[in-house]
């Protein structure tokens, strides 16, 4: 341990002379680069089937083009982008979508995810396609042709590239660096990338910064690789813009983003921020080489290198198709694959693979094949003794000997308190511990438990917004409800109104007919009454009284004595006179018998 902070001093006095930076940590791992870098880059036999995950990127899963038993051609689209973060996905060789549905995948989680099953037809036949000129173009318009190509980060993160090359007005990029560290041990992809296909990456530097309008441009390799570094400045030397090769010490992990860009620059990004916010962006070698592909060719990301290593026959690196299964890929190098022992990535930061029939992808730059001898069984983990060692080594300036005893005892809040997300996972504090305790796995199982509380407190802050809309929205329907019935009350009242007054001059329309009848009636004087005898006038009281006593028993006239009161005094004149005569002819009528 004394020899590992010993070389880290040396590193740094180094730097010093060199005009570079240095970053805190690190560690020097066994490389067994060699093995893989002594052939060139091999090509490989059309498989007879593909399967391609529709998630082999950062973000939304691909929208799904074709439908089983769709005829594709070589680079034709088969799920294209859903929504800004995403990206396409293309058919690696012509044949036929046998079907389409979930298939093991190549992740940590061991899960299966959909996938298209591809039955290649022997031809290979490519579809229509040419070179874009992108100087000639807008902007966003080339961003989208990147986007619509599938081109993500090739380094391992996958992240869509598109969205790294937008120009932000509030985080100008000024300087651009590209990638070519490779640090974690047994990986080559990059470095024979670089070796063999130097002027192509050089053309894709140049749209890529043609797209960010970098002033200063830089690509940091180990210098543990002398050939890259060679062919890389002979390659700027033919290019019209100025691109600086710069050779950075070999330390892992030094080929992280924010470790390069620190030895590079001499910034240091801050603690979760992003390195646009210091005007600096990071691209790997393979992505720019990716992205020359695109624009000058008008190919889409179809195929990797991928190093195979380990304990093979023919350890070296192939350029695989997307989709092939990786256990045919293992073959071809002189290897047996079995399920449960490939390493995808390097020893450091890779994982096991749940098959060995799970296909290449985007991600995969390294399958290694590991032996009793280069992976031995790690002995059991001790109790931590707090030496701090993992603390030297981390390379972000954490205490990793303090977020695992949060991490181990749940205490998720003092992780977060300590910057828990900061940690890159790089395994240097696991490979120094003396407790051969594994420290990145309680990172990771603290980081997962963590994003699970926050999307579950996210879902309960959009459960509890939606119930107080609903009740709102409850609460203002009942409000308008009540007063809709109040303006139809009122509307009720008004008509009500109306009819009210048209009613009451209606009835004292009446009553004025009813008091004219009255009066016309106590004008009428009866006639024939004078001179007449007791009993006429008695008959005639009775009459009269008779006539008195009704309306008092009915209480109110009805309509039909109002109508007969309404009629002339004439007709009660002439019934009262034909009384009367009756009467007198009644009296008379002894006289004249006496007569």
């Amino acid at each position: 341990m004394n020899a590992i902070v010993n070389i880290s001093r040396l590193l740094k006095s180094k730097l010093a002379r060199t005009g570079l930076s240095s970053f805190k940590g690190g560690v020097h791992p066994p490389q067994h680069k060699l093995e893989s870098t002594t052939s060139p880059i091999r090509s490989v036999t059309l498989p007879k089937h593909l399967v391609l995950p529709l998630r082999q990127h950062v973000g939304n899963v691909s929208k799904l083009q074709v439908a089983a038993g769709d005829h594709v051609l070589k680079g034709q689209l088969l799920a294209k982008a859903d929504g800004q973060v995403s990206a396409a996905v293309h058919a690696p060789t012509s044949g036929v979508i046998a079907s389409i549905g979930n298939q093991l995948i190549p992740h940590p989680s061991g899960l299966p995810d959909i996938s298209i099953t591809l039955e290649a037809d022997g031809r290979d036949q490519w579809i229509e396609h040419q070179a874009l000129d992108y100087l000639s173009m807008s902007k966003p318009e080339l961003l989208d042709h990147l986007r619509e190509a599938g081109v993500v980060g090739l380094g391992g993160a996958t992240f869509p590239s598109h969205i790294k090359l937008r120009e932000d007005a509030r985080h100008p990029v000024r300087t651009l660096i590209i990638n070519g560290a490779e640090c974690e041990p047994y990986i080559s992809c990059d470095d024979m990338l670089m070796r063999e296909r130097a002027d192509e990456i050089v053309r894709g530097i140049e749209i890529m910064r043609y797209l960010l309008d970098a002033e200063v441009c830089a690509i940091g390799i180990e210098d543990n690789k002398p050939e890259a570094i060679q062919a890389m400045r002979e390659a700027v030397a033919k290019s019209a813009i100025a691109i600086d090769v710069i050779a950075v010490p070999t330390i892992y992990p030094g080929g992280g983003a924010k470790q390069l860009i620190k030895v590079i620059t001499g910034k240091e990004v801050p603690s979760g921020r992003l390195p646009t916010e210091i005007g600096v962006q990071c691209f790997n070698v393979a992505t720019a080489y990716s992205v020359h592909r695109v624009v000058n060719h008008g190919e889409p990301v179809i195929s990797r290198i991928v190093t195979v290593t380990g304990n093979v026959a023919r350890p070296g690196n192939y350029e695989a198709l997307l989709g092939m299964s990786i256990s045919e890929l293992v073959q071809l190098a002189g290897g047996r694959a079995e399920d449960g022992d490939l390493v995808m990535g390097g020893p450091m930061m890779g994982f096991n693979l749940p098959s060995a029939a799970v296909p290449v992808v985007k991600a995969t730059n390294c399958i290694i094949v590991p032996s009793a001898e280069m992976f031995p069984q790690p002995e059991p983990a001790l109790p931590c003794i707090r030496c701090t060692r993992c603390a030297d080594v981390c390379p972000v300036n954490l205490q990793p000997q303090e977020l695992y005893w949060f991490s181990k005892s749940q205490n998720l809040e003092k992780a977060s308190e300590y910057n828990i997300f900061d940690c890159i996972e790089c395994g240097c504090c696991t490979y120094v511990c003396p407790s051969n305790i594994p420290l990145v796995q309680y990172y990771r199982y603290a980081k997962s438990e963590i994003i699970a509380q926050d999307r579950a407190k996210e879902a309960a802050d959009i459960a509890r917004e939606r119930n107080e809309f609903r009740l709102m929205r409850i609460e203002r329907e009942k409000q308008e409800r009540a007063q809709k019935h109040a303006q139809k009350a009122a509307g009720a009242k008004a008509e009500a109104g109306g009819d009210s007054a048209a009613e009451a001059a209606k009835k004292a329309a009446i009553a004025a007919a009813v008091e004219r009848a009255k009066a016309q009636k106590a004008e009428v004087v009866a006639k024939n009454t004078e001179e007449v005898s007791p009993r006429v006038e008695a008959e005639i009281a009775k009459i009269e009284a008779r006539r008195a006593q009704k309306p008092e028993l009915s209480g109110q006239p009805e309509q039909t004595e109002l109508f007969a009161e309404k009629q002339e005094p004439a007709v009660t004149s002439a019934v009262e006179q034909m009384d009367g005569t009756q009467l007198l002819s009644k009296e008379k009528q002894p006289t004249e018998e006496a007569k």
